[in-house]
């Protein structure tokens, strides 16, 4: 497992956090000294073809119009039809495919491992971008073959106006405030809603990583559930020691004020959120690919004494809190001892040491056949 960065270029991490993080982009030449690229731009072709990865073709001059969008999987005379420039294929999550790509993941583990969303990977031919738009997440953009001209815009939100007649969200207008070029190892911070054009410069290849987050109007929508189904009928609205009524048909100040204090009264749940918010954001982006690999370690009883090591898979995700003592894999809450949930959290593997450590994880129908059977823990993957 790789260290995480302690500094960005000459920037210590902690001062990224304190000035940088969610507030304002970010240029780091030289990230990444000598950096060369885990896959080409070939390999994330041969990758499009897969039914099982999400890839997507963006052409800036398509057959049905302007910043055509299209979805994969491909086929090889896709990609031969294609035009010598101005297109760009994206591939979602290749960490969950490559092990070189995934251990990029353990440099940014300065900030919450559950707050990584994926890694996407995008190749561009000359010319090749995907229009001025901007993201709702926080994305390193790490150059890693080739040269790409990144321009910078202001930051906006869903009253700028997009370009009609393409499924992709384009600004109509984009005015850059800053420009560079990357080269190989140069990184970009952005945080959300920065506008961001990037155009290549010949052909190159872009690693993209993601931060997720989910929306106020999700959290509410569903953490307001959550506590819902904990709350006693008889718990309701309350107006003691309310004045007289001025006018019987207004909604006063008054009222809305108290609703507001009892709904923070309601909310006063930390174990429930905690036990919500480690599921949610555990949620596996793609959960058929999890589940490919159900019971695939079906006989780990025979196999782990004799040295076989069980992994997370690619396609999971996991945390852990500890007030309850809980561990979170795959938008599932699992109570279990507080030391095998840190250390499972943070190695995403488990020896037959463990089990020896922490025998109630291993009993029937406990803890490791229940991650064993819906395909989160698996035997090591020959690519990881």
């Amino acid at each position: 497992m790789a260290s995480p960065l302690t500094h960005l270029g000459d920037m210590p991490i902690e001062v990224f956090m304190r000035d940088y993080w969610q507030q304002k982009p970010l240029l780091i030449r030289n990230a990444f000294a000598n950096f060369e690229s885990p896959i080409s731009g070939e390999e994330l072709a041969g990758m499009a073809l897969e039914e099982a990865v999400e890839s997507r073709l963006v052409l800036e001059n398509g057959e049905s119009g302007p910043w055509e969008l299209r979805t994969g999987p491909f086929t090889e005379e896709d990609f031969l039809s294609l035009p010598k420039t101005h297109w760009t294929l994206l591939v979602q999550a290749v960490d969950q495919w490559m092990s070189e790509i995934a251990e990029l993941k353990d440099f940014f583990r300065f900030i919450p491992e559950w707050r990584l969303d994926d890694v996407m990977i995008s190749y561009a031919a000359d010319k090749g971008s995907v229009g001025p738009h901007y993201d709702h997440y926080d994305v390193f953009l790490l150059q890693a073959e080739g040269k790409r001209l990144w321009q910078q815009g202001p930051k906006v939100d869903e009253s700028n106006p997009r370009l009609e007649g393409t499924p992709l969200n384009i600004l109509k207008e984009f005015e850059a405030e800053n420009s560079w070029v990357l080269e190989p190892g140069d990184m970009l911070y952005l945080p959300p809603q920065y506008s961001h054009w990037g155009v290549a410069e010949g052909g190159c290849t872009t690693i993209s990583i993601g931060f997720r987050a989910p929306s106020a109007a999700a959290i509410l929508e569903d953490l307001a559930a959550e506590i819902a189904m904990d709350l006693p009928d008889s718990q309701r609205y309350t107006d003691a020691g309310a004045e007289v009524a001025k006018n019987p048909a207004e909604i006063d100040p008054a009222s809305v004020a108290r609703l507001q204090q009892q709904l923070g009264e309601w909310l006063q749940q930390p174990e429930k959120i905690a036990q919500w918010f480690g599921a949610i954001m555990t949620e596996a982006k793609y959960p058929d690919t999890v589940a490919l690999d159900a019971d695939d370690a079906a006989d780990w009883r025979e196999q782990m004494p004799q040295g076989a090591q069980l992994v997370l898979n690619p396609a999971s995700r996991t945390a852990f809190c500890r007030e309850p003592a809980t561990l979170f894999v795959d938008g599932e809450a699992f109570p279990c001892p507080l030391a095998f949930a840190e250390q499972f959290a943070e190695s995403h593997e488990i020896s037959w040491d463990d089990i020896e450590d922490f025998p109630e994880i291993a009993e029937d129908s406990g803890l490791l056949d229940q991650l064993v059977a819906q395909g989160t823990l698996i035997y090591p993957p020959e690519d990881f």
